[in-house]
């Protein structure tokens, strides 16, 4: 649409009312997937390192459960069994213990970087293979699981203790989520955040916006524009007949009244 009054062969400028186009898409840069993945496995390695001095810690401080040897029959020395309880209770605490270490160590290590998905992944392999090494190393290094021939061997009347045993498999999931719930809060609470998005309304494009003036606060506000000064009027090339004004080709004579001769 050509806007009047524009001279001829004259390209018409940018509509001034026109809504500002908003900017191109930037996309994101992808991170090497090479450093994610030796993080994860780093941690991951920790944790079956830390899985071998589980298992060491686990049977040291564990309780174990007694039996005796009566009359050719294996009895427990405290049928109420709390021996059971207080080794799932010792490889909890110790798991928990474990998860807050990783989780802190990984975070410091981390943290100048933002951390990551490798991390969470690594936190909760890592702390879930450690605490199945340190439950097999455990059960295995101590006690032999067959009672029958420890019983022979002590004879009748003699005392034993029983193998290792983890009575509550759904202690091995203490690490990991240890881990992982405390490297949200820290995550959460001192990780590296990104700068905050502008608001809508100071989005270009956005519909609904109201109107902001020019600046350096908003560089996609369309400038004022500019008064433009009245154009003068442009000469009629037919001019009409005034009213008071003879008709050319007429003498200016003729139309005043002829008088006769006085005789």
């Amino acid at each position: 649409m050509t806007v009047p009054n524009t001279p001829a062969g004259s390209t018409p400028g940018p509509d001034p009312f026109a809504p500002p186009l908003p900017p191109p898409p930037v996309r994101a840069e992808r991170a090497p997937l090479g450093p994610e993945l030796r993080i994860g496995a780093i941690i991951v390695l920790a944790g079956a390192v830390l899985g071998v001095v589980f298992g060491f810690l686990w049977l040291w401080l564990a309780p174990r459960v007694g039996y005796a040897v009566q009359d050719n029959h294996i009895l427990y020395r405290a049928p109420e069994g709390e021996e059971l309880i207080g080794a799932v209770g010792v490889f909890s605490l110790l798991g928990l213990g474990l998860g807050l270490l990783t989780s802190l160590g990984a975070f410091l290590w981390t943290r100048s970087r933002g951390g990551g998905i490798a991390v969470a992944v690594g936190l909760a392999v890592g702390g879930l293979l450690g605490s199945v090494i340190a439950w097999q190393l455990g059960t295995h290094l101590g006690a032999t699981t067959d009672l029958r021939a420890h019983a022979r061997s002590v004879g009748n009347g003699g005392t034993f203790d029983g193998p290792l045993e983890l009575t509550a498999k759904g202690a091995l999931m203490v690490w990991p989520m240890t881990a992982m719930i405390l490297l949200l809060a820290l995550s959460a609470t001192f990780g590296k955040r990104e700068p905050d998005r502008p608001p809508y309304w100071a989005t270009p494009g956005s519909e609904g916006a109201w109107p902001a003036a020019p600046g350096a606060d908003n560089p996609f506000a369309p400038a004022p524009q500019a008064a433009q000064a009245p154009q003068a009027a442009q000469p009629s090339l037919t001019k009409e007949p005034q009213p008071d004004e003879p008709e050319q080709g007429q003498d200016q004579g003729q139309g005043r009244e002829q008088r006769p001769p006085a005789e």
